[in-house]
């Protein structure tokens, strides 16, 4: 069994208070649960495209002028990186930077796949304003499905996992790769927001840990290409609506995704705190 495969059981007994237990072993979430498509979910499944986010309408705005629907909390899952649950990179020097495809330190691995680049936007979700200086610390799995630090095949590397300090306009950017589809699992990329850069790099206080998830269409083209065998039959057994995140609305975390397998992906999103 790989590493990756115990996130599933992992991420059940860390779930955040926003997921009920009973959703989860109800109906779809139950294939979810034993890792295979028991059937047709019980409502009718929104395809994720690129053309704008699918959701189950959980994600509402408020009435004060200017307000943006808060990200969701979601569980930072087994493999974090942040000190929580093992290791912890955020301390270590050179975790703060833009392109997060290559490890560093003492580390030499580069994470191979199709470009990926992810555009984070933080603002405050009262007033919609930027969050100037505040910081995001985004991580996600490789093309095999592997977290580096945790997963046996990368766990002397540190790559796909990097801090940037939000700009003028709230926007941090990463230089990165697709992720795989792994069992059980919708496509995704986990991040947590911080105050500020210094926070960050200390593991302080969070403001948010969520995730985001990734266009069906995109995950299709990308997992035509060599190197994404794997995610192939993996994205078939899951659905948005299925997976064990997700599954109770993704309207504020599925991310608008531009470009094509050859140039790469941009994936756009507006992170609201």
């Amino acid at each position: 069994m790989h590493d990756h495969d115990r996130g599933l059981q992992f991420d059940l007994k860390t779930l955040r208070s926003r997921r009920s237990v009973l959703a989860l072993f109800g109906g779809a979430g139950l294939a979810v649960l034993a890792g295979c498509d028991s059937g047709s979910p019980a409502t009718p499944e929104p395809t994720a495209t690129t053309s704008g986010p699918a959701s189950s309408g959980t994600s509402a705005g408020t009435s004060a002028a200017g307000a943006v629907a808060e990200i969701p909390e979601e569980t930072a899952g087994p493999f974090p990186g942040d000190g929580s649950n093992g290791p912890n990179v955020l301390t270590e020097s050179g975790i703060v930077r833009a392109d997060i495809r290559a490890s560093f330190g003492s580390a030499g691995g580069t994470a191979d796949g199709v470009p990926l680049r992810i555009e984070l936007t933080v603002v405050e979700a009262s007033s919609g304003e930027p969050m100037t200086g505040a910081a995001v610390y985004l991580w996600h799995c490789d093309r095999d499905g592997n977290y580096s630090l945790y997963s046996q095949a990368a766990a002397d590397e540190n790559y796909l996992r990097g801090v940037q300090a939000a700009d003028d306009t709230g926007k941090v950017s990463f230089t990165s790769i697709f992720p795989a589809a792994y069992s059980g699992r919708w496509p995704h990329a986990h991040f947590e927001v911080y105050p500020a850069l210094a926070d960050a790099t200390s593991a302080g206080t969070k403001l948010v840990t969520s995730q985001l998830a990734l266009p069906q269409d995109v995950c299709e083209k990308v997992y035509a290409t060599g190197g994404y065998g794997a995610s192939v039959q993996n994205l078939a057994r899951t659905s948005l609506p299925r997976d064990m995140v997700f599954g109770d609305g993704w309207s504020s975390q599925l991310a608008d995704v531009s470009g094509d397998v050859g140039a790469g992906f941009v994936a756009t999103l507006k992170v609201a705190v």
